[in-house]
């Protein structure tokens, strides 16, 4: 052999060698141990922002809460497991866990219109578009919603990085599965952003570098990403006075609809709920916060409009990064473990088995695996991938749909078990007129009836564990002393419980039962006062009384 040709086959090893190593893939590690450290923590921050800050949700809109009006820290605030802003995400939890990871969004999209909690916004959209027949990706679309840009995935999107540590591409993914039921755009973006940002805090205990990886996974010149680079900017132009950086994202985001293109051609689109403008106050929590627990609470709450919701995003992420074990007891010692969240079949220790079930599925089907480390402990390899973003889209000018697939087929229609509320349009007009019905079952349908000597009373019947609900948004009356009124009543022998909410919390509870009523009708009031001149979301629902399924009846309902 020459010399030439020894020199040829040496250079061809080393080039072979070089794109062998070129081709080698980075992995990260975490011990199983510190995962599951991290997963609880993630679960417990969510429930401590939202608990936390529950009180104060959209009482305060384009003004900073003070910090005494949010109440002080008590252990039992963790138990928060009748909070929409934890079970609903756990409605996609189930899809996973029943059908698969590689459930499909229209699969997805049936499950999510067979949910029987109460919704709002986004999702309270999309569920109607859902059970009129209207299937994902459609259900979403500016063409069938005007809330496509608000916060709910956003809200929602924790389930998707603290099942995937280091794992950005698993929420971007899931986003386009769970996120596009409700949300279009930027509205869909902000889960992205939200589920990326604590697959990356699971390896980074810097939330500036944390919310720079968020932004790996959204597209760069996205009107959501633009307004997070603002919000750094800011911060980095003054790294001390938060409340400067938040004038000058509510100046720009919410006094003024120059920056909100949807918002400025959709009138019944209301930028308070934006997913850009809650999302930057996560934002302003982490930066600000520099780690620290109560000063990325107060932040992100005392910014005010989703008051309860931003932080409990941000504290989920700031936990994540920490770990349950570096949390003050205070903030989970009073956990209650046997508690199932309202909806779900899962208990705390439950949640936690099922999100470590569907993390080994996505960390294999990701080319990751277990390893057992020289210390002889068991460690999860991850291989090390670039965030891919989803296409670019934007709500005020929407791609059309693909016509052939925007309805569900017969058989899909067949598993969706719910009727939308347009149809109790007929019967609304006559007993409380822009009042909406929500879960009603295609078995058991509301009625118009003469019920103890009353014309035109609302039957609603109540399955054990079911949450037929009616429901009016508003502005309420700026007048002296507004109230809610409606008249009960229940069958002979037979007792109900009714429930009001307004925005959302409950508050008020009363069993509807013949010591309360005599066989007649009682009379609830329900002073309103403290919303005069504001948006208010009241709802209406009941619960058996006694595990057995009851009849409701309403009468007069009216605000006063």
């Amino acid at each position: 052999m020459t010399i030439k040709l020894r020199t040829l086959l040496f250079m061809a090893a080393l080039f072979l060698l070089a794109a062998c190593k070129t081709q080698t893939t980075e992995t990260q590690t975490i011990s199983v141990t510190e995962f599951e450290d991290k997963l609880k923590a993630a679960w417990i921050g969510q429930m401590v922002g939202v608990g936390w800050a529950a009180p104060t949700e959209f009482k305060w809109i384009g003004d900073l809460i003070p910090e005494d009006k949010i109440p002080a820290w008590e252990t039992e605030t963790i138990n928060q497991f009748g909070q929409d802003d934890m079970y609903v995400e756990m409605t996609f939890m189930e899809s996973l866990e029943k059908y698969g990871i590689d459930v499909s969004i229209r699969q997805a999209g049936i499950d999510f219109a067979n949910s029987q909690y109460g919704l709002a916004c986004a999702n309270d959209l999309s569920r109607e578009n859902l059970r009129r027949g209207i299937a994902p990706p459609a259900s979403s679309h500016p063409r069938f919603s005007t809330a496509c840009e608000d916060i709910d995935y956003q809200i929602e999107a924790d389930f998707s990085g603290i099942i995937a540590p280091g794992m950005p591409q698993v929420p971007i993914a899931l986003g386009e599965k769970f996120g596009r039921v409700m949300n279009y755009g930027d509205g869909m973006y902000a889960g992205q952003f939200v589920g990326a940002m604590y697959s990356a805090a699971y390896f980074e205990t810097d939330m500036r570098k944390v919310v720079e990886k968020g932004l790996e996974s959204i597209p760069d010149s996205s009107l959501y990403a633009v307004c997070m680079r603002d919000v750094i900017a800011w911060y980095d132009e003054n790294p001390v006075d938060w409340k400067d950086t938040w004038q000058k994202i509510v100046d720009k985001y919410y006094n003024t609809l120059d920056n909100q293109p949807f918002h400025k051609i959709t009138p019944k689109a209301w930028v308070g709920i934006d997913a850009k403008l809650n999302g930057a106050f996560i934002v302003l929590g982490l930066l600000y916060g520099q780690g620290n627990i109560e000063s990325t609470f107060y932040i992100s709450a005392c910014a005010g409009f989703d008051s309860d919701c931003n932080p409990s995003n941000a504290l989920g992420i700031l936990f994540t990064s920490m770990g349950l074990s570096k949390i003050p007891e205070k903030y989970h010692s009073g956990l209650d473990n046997t508690i199932k969240f309202s909806y779900t079949n899962y208990t705390f220790p439950e949640l936690i088995e099922v999100s470590k079930k569907l993390t080994m599925e996505f960390l294999t089907k990701n080319g990751g695996k277990i390893i057992t480390g020289d210390d002889q402990q068991q460690y999860l390899s991850i291989p090390v991938k670039a965030a891919v973003p989803s296409k670019l889209e934007r709500s005020w000018m929407p791609e059309p749909l693909d016509e052939a697939s925007i309805y569900f087929t017969e058989k899909e229609m067949e598993q969706i078990h719910f009727l939308p509320s347009s149809a109790f349009d007929e019967i609304l007009s006559v007993f409380a007129p822009k009042w909406v019905i929500n879960g009603a079952t295609t078995e058991v349908k509301p009625k118009l009836i003469t019920f103890n000597s009353r014309e035109n009373v609302l039957q609603m019947a109540y399955i054990a564990d079911g949450n037929c609900s009616i429901r009016h948004e508003l502005i309420v009356p700026d007048t002296k002393s507004p109230k809610l009124a409606v008249s009960v009543a229940n069958d002979p022998a037979k007792a109900w419980k009714m429930n009001i909410s307004l925005n959302w919390k409950p508050v008020y509870t009363i069993n509807v039962a013949d010591s309360l009523t005599n066989s007649g009708w009682y009379d609830v009031v329900y002073d309103i006062s403290e919303y005069r001149g504001k948006k208010l979301f009241i709802t209406i629902n009941g619960s058996s009384a006694d595990g057995e399924n009851s009849k409701v009846y309403l009468h007069n309902l009216s605000i006063k």
